[in-house]
């Protein structure tokens, strides 16, 4: 269980899917931020390229 209240904003939640809200990790922590967690994606690294 958590909790956590804005002051200023507000949750932008998920869609409610065979009565569950899912969320990842990473979601859940940008939503807990106050950010919209819709924007958070995983990020592929790239291997550096050798320079010249």
């Amino acid at each position: 269980m958590a909790y956590k209240r804005l002051e200023e904003h507000v949750f932008t939640w998920p869609a409610i899917r065979d009565g569950v809200m899912a969320l990842n990790h990473a979601q859940f922590e940008a939503l807990f931020s106050g950010l919209d967690w819709r924007k958070v994606r995983a990020v592929t690294a790239r291997p550096p390229t050798a320079a010249e």
